[in-house]
């Protein structure tokens, strides 16, 4: 039967039968934070099949996404109440560690005060409110780290987010917290990342030393999209599924394993970079371990298999070979 046909309903009434238009039931509405972002970005695309998608950026505000500081508490209250989403996922954040320790004010305002304010709002409007955190908000020296163990960030960054997750949890009890590791996808420029940024560091082939110490999980930001649908459509039917879950891939690697099987990946030579086996000297200090415990996700059905880290980089690099035609060329 063709969904035309579908939509529509039979009356009857004596001496005549009337066709009737049946009106669909309206789709659900999400709002995302930092849509023009990397992993806002990716969010967006998940929903965008059965979903109503309000996309919010600021400075990168683009046709067909709404432009809002929401730093701003008079400006998130009436984005809010103008659209009443069903659901709000807050991706924006100042994610770079460098960067919160030297712009620390706006940082916070960001990652804490924006979050705290947007999750008030959701809560008042009933929205189920999804917070993105990190593994940052863990020290690294005893890894795995469950859902349930105590946070100890190193540095201020992560000592936002994990207070950001204290302000999501204080205005909006019926929160979801999702912490990620380091995340890589379909890129704008090879710098949105810290995994794609090595791609600049293999091709210009200059002697280079990446660190070869802190243990780092990749993962593909489509994967985290994936999740955060699963905990958006089950958690607006079950009221249990709340409170901070873990996802990450689980491949380990260093920033030097990770530039070695990018360069293999696309064939190319990776002789010029040299593993880095001291600890980096100075501020900010980053945890050596963060691995993440999915097992929530994984007992409540919530969790997606992770892209192998190989495939997940090839797509997100392809793009900025010298050969457009190399993915073709090469995979097909």
């Amino acid at each position: 039967m063709s969904r035309a046909c579908a939509d529509l309903k039979i009356m009857f009434s004596p001496g005549r039968v009337q066709l009737v238009q049946a009106s669909s039931p309206p789709l659900p509405t999400v709002l995302v934070t930092g849509a023009t972002g990397l992993l806002g970005r990716a969010v967006c695309k998940e929903f965008s099949d059965g979903w109503s998608v309000v996309g919010v950026g600021y400075r990168r505000a683009r046709p067909r996404l709404l432009r809002c500081d929401i730093t701003d508490e008079d400006a998130v209250r009436a984005l809010l109440q103008e659209h009443k989403p069903d659901v709000v996922v807050h991706c924006a954040a100042e994610r770079r560690p460098d960067v919160v320790e030297r712009h620390n004010e706006a940082a916070v305002n960001l990652n804490v005060h924006a979050t705290g304010t947007l999750a008030k709002e959701a809560a008042l409007l009933g929205a189920l409110f999804i917070f993105i955190s990190t593994d940052y908000v863990f020290d690294g020296r005893n890894p795995p780290y469950g859902e349930d163990d105590t946070p100890a960030p190193l540095n201020l960054y992560g000592r936002s987010k994990r207070e950001g997750e204290r302000e999501a949890l204080r205005h909006c009890a019926g929160c979801i917290i999702l912490r990620v590791p380091v995340l890589f996808g379909e890129a704008e420029s090879v710098g949105e990342s810290a995994v794609t940024s090595l791609w600049s560091v293999i091709k210009q082939e200059v002697e280079t030393c990446l660190d070869h110490v802190q243990q780092r999980f990749p993962t593909d930001t489509r994967d985290v999209a994936a999740v955060c649908r699963k905990l958006a459509e089950r958690g607006r039917q079950d009221p249990s599924i709340r409170g901070i879950f873990h996802f990450s891939a689980e491949e380990q690697m260093t920033k030097y394993e990770m530039a070695l099987c990018i360069a293999d990946t696309f064939n190319l030579p990776a002789s010029h970079i040299s593993p880095q086996t001291a600890l980096p000297a100075g501020p900010p200090l980053r945890p050596l371990n963060a691995r993440l415990a999915c097992s929530r996700l994984q007992c409540l059905g919530l969790s997606v298999q992770p892209r192998p880290f190989s495939a997940a980089v090839r797509d997100a690099l392809w793009p900025f070979t010298d050969d457009k035609l190399w993915r073709q060329t090469v995979f097909h």
